[in-house]
C-alpha cells in the first residue's frame, strides 16, 4: 500500500498580480486612462503602476521607460488582418477598409489613436517603430491586392499603389482619427472602394458584377 501523499493544492496568489497579469494590467490600465481622456504627457511610470496595482519597480522591468510601454500599449490594440474573399479586387479592398471600419467603431481604438497623433511630434520613435511593426503590415496587404488588380486588368498599370492606398484608406481614417464626430455607417467602405476604383480602372472597362458606381 503507497503512502505516497497527494500533490499539494496550489496556494491562491495574492496580493499584486506577477509576471504575464502583471503586464497585462499594466496595459489595460493605459488604456482605460487613454480612453477616459488622460493625454500621455500626463500618464507617470508612478501612476500607471498605482492603477495596475503593481510596484513601479514591476514596471520598469518590463519597459525602459514611457516610450516602450506605450508602443507595447499600440500593439495591444492590433488585430489580425480580415481572411480575404478573393472573388475580385474590389472584394478584397472593401474586406480590408471594412475590418479599419470596425476598428474605428472601438472607442478604446479611436480614443488611443487620436492620443498618439497629438503626442507623434513629441514622441517619433513610438509612431516610427509602431508604423515599422503594424501599419506597414496594413499598408503590403492593400499593396498585395493593388498588385493583383494590375495583373488582372482590374486597376490601371500607370496606377500608382501607394497613392492609391492613401486614397481608399485616408478617408477612413479622417474619420477615426481626425473628425471623430463623423460617423462611421455600414456600407462606407463600399462607398469609398467604389469611387476610387472608378478613377482607378483602366478606360473602356466595365465595373465587374457586383460592382455599384457611385452617382
Amino acid at each position: 500500500m503507497s503512502t505516497t501523499s497527494p500533490p499539494a493544492s496550489p496556494v491562491p496568489s495574492r496580493g499584486r498580480p506577477r509576471s504575464a497579469a502583471a503586464g497585462t494590467a499594466v496595459i489595460e490600465s493605459v488604456l482605460r486612462l487613454l480612453e477616459e481622456g488622460v493625454t500621455v504627457s500626463e500618464l507617470s511610470m508612478e501612476r500607471i503602476a498605482r492603477e495596475a496595482g503593481v510596484g513601479k519597480a514591476t514596471v520598469y522591468r518590463r519597459w525602459a521607460g514611457k516610450e516602450a510601454l506605450m508602443l507595447d500599449v499600440l500593439r495591444s490594440l492590433d488585430e489580425r488582418s480580415p481572411e480575404l474573399p478573393g472573388t475580385s479586387v474590389r472584394d478584397d479592398l472593401v474586406a480590408l477598409l471594412e475590418f479599419l471600419r470596425r476598428r474605428g467603431l472601438a472607442k478604446r481604438s479611436s480614443a488611443v489613436m487620436r492620443t498618439v497623433v497629438a503626442e507623434v511630434q513629441a514622441r517619433p520613435r513610438v509612431w516610427k517603430e509602431y508604423h515599422e511593426t503594424v501599419v506597414s503590415a496594413r499598408r503590403e496587404a492593400f499593396l498585395a491586392v493593388l498588385r493583383r488588380g494590375v495583373s488582372t486588368g482590374e486597376i490601371r498599370g500607370d496606377a500608382d499603389p501607394e497613392l492609391l492606398i492613401d486614397l481608399f484608406v485616408g478617408p477612413m481614417l479622417a474619420r477615426v482619427v481626425l473628425h471623430e464626430w463623423k460617423e462611421l455607417p455600414e456600407g462606407l467602405a463600399e462607398r469609398i472602394v467604389d469611387t476610387v476604383l472608378q478613377g482607378a480602372r483602366p478606360q473602356g472597362v466595365r465595373p465587374s458584377q457586383g460592382v455599384r458606381p457611385v452617382p
